[in-house]
């Protein structure tokens, strides 16, 4: 493919979303040819999928079956969006990929992380990451920051054991991938911003 893949990961409460709005808004400036998009979510369908994932009265939802919901939006965006751009030779950056679902539903649900990056690779399509931006800051920290989880959104219920175990596994994930770079983003959003800028420059992620 001839575009470049950008993943922005991290726990939740770090500030990802504005880290990744931030991006979109300096590179629209500069003139660069990029997709911004996010997981789950990116196409009508994944979005809905999303919804269901994420809505509060879901607290029944087994393990599996999130992780399942994942996988299918996640193979909807790829096809419907990802793969398109890259070919397209543009830059996409993505607010979470594969590496939150190993995260999450393997270290932090304790599913099978062998059979998670066996439906990664399906769902992904031939599809590669060149580089993944991980916010290295934990979820404690991250929700202090932001005033506390939301009570609408299941995944930021969970209790803090939880994000304790998908922290160590993002970490574990950054060990085994060289594409990993862990950025410290315990300072200002701008602070951080200008790390993540840099990176993309130095990773000849932007021409």
């Amino acid at each position: 493919m001839n575009g470049k893949f950008v993943t922005v990961e991290g726990c939740d409460g770090v500030g990802k979303s504005t880290q990744v709005r931030l991006l979109r808004e300096r590179l629209s400036k500069e003139g660069v040819d990029a997709v911004f998009t996010r997981e789950p979510g990116g196409t009508d369908i994944a979005e809905k999928i999303r919804a269901v994932i994420l809505d509060a009265d879901n607290s029944d939802m087994d393990a599996l079956t999130e992780l399942f919901l994942y996988e299918a939006s996640r193979c909807q965006h790829t096809n419907q969006v990802i793969k398109s751009a890259l070919d397209a030779g543009k830059l996409v950056v993505c607010d979470r990929y594969i590496d939150s679902t190993l995260a999450y539903q393997g270290y932090g649900r304790g599913l099978d992380v062998d059979m998670i990056k066996t439906l990664n690779r399906w769902a992904m399509g031939g599809v590669e990451i060149d580089l993944t931006l991980f916010l290295d800051v934990n979820s404690a920290d991250g929700f202090s920051r932001k005033g506390g989880a939301s009570d609408g959104d299941r995944m930021e219920r969970e209790k803090s054991d939880f994000y304790e175990r998908v922290y160590n596994g993002f970490i574990a994930v950054a060990n085994e991938e060289k594409r990993f770079v862990r950025v410290d983003a315990s300072g200002t959003k701008y602070e951080t911003h200008e790390k993540l800028y840099a990176e993309l420059k130095s990773r000849g992620m932007l021409k």
